[in-house]
C-alpha cells in the first residue's frame, strides 16, 4: 500500500511536468513545507537511522561529535548560503547546481567544469545509491526473508517508477511524506527501547559499570588523538556545501519567506531524528544487543518492542530513508549529465526523456555495485559525502562570499578537494603499498586518526584556499550584492 501511494504521487506530479525546469528543480515553487521536510529527507536518509545510530552503538558517547557539525551544516546552508543560490538561481534561470559552479565563467571553461563536475556527481553517486539500495535490502533480508539481489531490485524499481513520472515534484512531495514517517519511528522506537532500558540514568549507570569508555566524550583518547576524533567527526558538516541534491532544493524554493521558515522545520526534524538516534543506540547497547548487531539495532528493537503491525510500518520508514535520498540524488545526478553536458542537442532529443534514460543508466550501476562490492552503509555514504563536500563546497563558498575565482581556480579546486579525499580513504581502507615504506607507513597512520579527519575535513582546506587566494575576476564581483542588497 505505501509503495502505490508513492506511485500515485509520481503520476500526481507527472501532470505538473511541463520542461526540463518542472522536471529538475519543479518550476521553483517548493514551499516552506515540502522545501524544508524535503531537505532533510533526503540528507539525513538510511545513513541517520541505520548508520549513525549503528555507529554511536558501536563506538559511544564520543561519536556524538558529529552532531554540533551535522547541525552546524544546516544552519550554514540555509541561513548563509541560502539567500545567495536561491536568488541567483531565480535571477539567472539556473536549473542545476552545476550551472552555480561555473556562473560568470567563459562559455569554453564552463563546459570543462560542467563535464568535471558531471563525472564525479555520477561516481560518486552510484556509490552512494548503493548504499542506500543495501540499506533497503536490509530491510527486506531481515524482515520477509527476501534474498539479497530481489530486494535491491524491488526498492530500486520502486524508485525509479515515481522519480521518471514526476521528476523533482515526485521527489520533493515524496519526501514530505516520507520525512513525517521517519520522524514518527524516530521518535516512538527510541522512547519505547529508553523505557525498556529503565530511562536515560539507568543507561548511563549500566554502560558506566560494563564500559567507562563507551560513557567517554573523549572515547578514550588524549591531546593530538582526541583532536582528531573531535574535528574528523564534526567536519562531517562540511560535506553539506558540496551536495548537489541539497543545492538544488535550496535553489527551488519560492520565496525568502519559505526559505527562512523551511530552514526551521528542517533543522527541527534533524534534531528529533539525531537525538532520537542516539539514545536508541545507547539503550540498545545497555540492554546488551550482540556487538555485531550495529547497523540492525533499529529493526531488532523495533520487532521486540513493537506490535507486528508497527513493526512494519518501521520498516517502511527505513524505506521512506532510502527512497528519499535516492531519488534526490538521482535527479540530480541525471541533472549533471544530461542538462549540464547539454546531451538532448548532441542527441537531438527531448531533454526530459535524456534525464530519465540517465537516470535509469544510474540506477542501474548502483544495483550492480550494491550486489557485486557490498559495503557498510556508513562507509560508503561518507566517502561520497566528503568526495563531493570537498571537490565543490569551497567554490559554492566562495561566490556565496562574492569572489569570482577564474575558471582555472575552480577546476584545481575541484581536483584538489576530490584527489585528497580519494587519496586518504584509500589508505584507510585499502592500505596502498608504495616504494617507499616509510611514506606508506606515515599516510597510512594520518588515514587511521579517531574520527578520519584526514578524509573529511583536510581536503577542503586547501581546496578552498585555492579559489579564496587565487586572483578573482573582476567581471561581475560584487554583482549579488549590488543587486540584492546583502550576501
Amino acid at each position: 500500500m505505501y509503495k502505490l501511494i508513492l506511485i500515485g504521487i509520481g503520476l500526481w506530479a507527472s501532470r505538473r511536468v511541463k520542461d526540463e525546469a518542472d522536471f529538475l528543480v519543479g518550476g521553483r515553487g517548493l514551499g516552506a513545507v515540502v522545501a524544508g521536510m524535503s531537505y532533510a529527507a533526503s540528507t539525513s536518509s538510511a545513513w541517520a537511522l541505520l548508520g549513525f545510530s549503528g555507529f554511536v552503538f558501536a563506538v559511544g558517547l564520543s561519536a556524538l561529535w558529529m552532531l554540533p557539525g551535522i547541525w552546524g551544516g544546516y544552519v550554514i546552508m540555509w541561513v548563509w548560503f541560502g539567500p545567495r543560490i536561491r536568488e541567483e538561481s531565480s535571477r539567472n534561470a539556473l536549473i542545476t547546481p552545476t550551472e552555480f559552479l561555473t556562473a560568470n565563467v567563459d562559455a569554453r571553461a564552463a563546459k570543462q567544469i560542467a563535464a568535471l563536475a558531471a563525472l564525479l556527481i555520477a561516481f560518486c553517486f552510484v556509490f552512494y545509491i548503493a548504499a542506500q539500495f543495501a540499506a533497503a535490502a536490509q530491510a527486506f533480508v531481515t524482515n520477509f526473508q527476501m534474498n539479497l539481489g530481489s530486494s535491491i531490485v524491488v526498492s530500486a524499481s520502486i524508485i525509479l517508477i515515481y522519480c521518471l513520472l514526476g521528476g523533482f515534484w515526485a521527489a520533493s512531495v515524496t519526501d514530505t511524506l516520507q520525512g513525517f514517517v521517519m520522524i514518527a519511528v524516530a521518535v516512538l522506537v527510541p522512547t519505547l527501547a529508553v523505557i525498556e532500558a529503565g530511562g536515560p540514568g539507568q543507561i548511563i549507570d549500566t554502560l558506566w559499570q560494563t564500559d567507562s569508555t563507551f560513557t567517554r566524550w573523549s572515547g578514550g583518547y588524549s591531546g593530538f588523538l582526541l583532536l582528531g576524533l573531535v574535528f574528523g567527526l564534526s567536519g562531517v558538516g562540511i560535506g553539506t556545501f558540496g551536495q548537489p541534491h541539497l543545492l538544488s532544493r535550496l535553489m527551488a524554493v519560492k520565496g525568502d519567506r519559505e526559505r527562512r521558515n523551511g530552514f526551521m522545520i528542517a533543522l527541527t526534524w534533524a534534531v528529533l531524528i539525531y537525538v532520537g538516534m542516539a539514545w536508541l543506540a545507547l539503550a540498545a547497547r545497555s540492554l546488551a544487543l550482540t556487538p555485531d548487531a550495529t547497523e540492525q539495532i533499529f529493526y531488532i528493537l523495533a520487532e521486540q518492542l513493537l506490535p507486528p503491525i508497527l513493526a512494519g510500518i518501521v520498516v517502511a520508514a527505513i524505506l521512506s530513508a532510502v527512497m528519499s535520498t535516492v531519488d534526490s540524488l538521482l535527479l540530480a545526478a541525471s541533472a549533471a549529465v544530461s542538462h549540464d553536458l547539454n546531451l538532448a542537442d548532441r542527441f537531438q532529443m527531448r531533454e526530459i526523456l535524456v534525464s530519465r534514460i540517465v537516470m535509469t543508466g544510474i540506477v542501474v550501476l548502483a544495483v550492480v555495485l550494491a550486489v557485486v562490492l557490498p559495503d557498510t552503509i556508513f562507509n560508503r555514504v561518507l566517502f561520497a559525502w566528503s568526495a563531493l563536500g570537498a571537490a565543490f563546497g569551497p567554490i559554492v563558498a566562495a561566490r556565496v562570499m562574492n569572489l569570482e575565482p577564474p575558471a582555472i581556480a575552480r577546476i584545481w579546486s575541484i581536483i584538489v578537494g576530490f584527489g585528497l579525499t580519494v587519496l586518504f580513504y584509500s589508505y584507510g581502507t585499502l592500505h596502498l603499498e608504495l616504494v617507499d615504506g616509510t611514506i606508506n607507513r606515515f599516510f597510512t597512520k594520518l588515514a587511521h586518526l579517531p574520527g578520519d579527519p584526514f578524509e573529511r575535513l583536510i581536503p577542503f582546506i586547501p581546496a578552498f584556499l585555492i579559489v579564496y587566494f587565487w586572483p578573482q575576476t573582476k567581471a561581475t564581483r560584487g554583482d549579488y550584492s549590488a543587486s540584492s542588497g546583502s550576501s
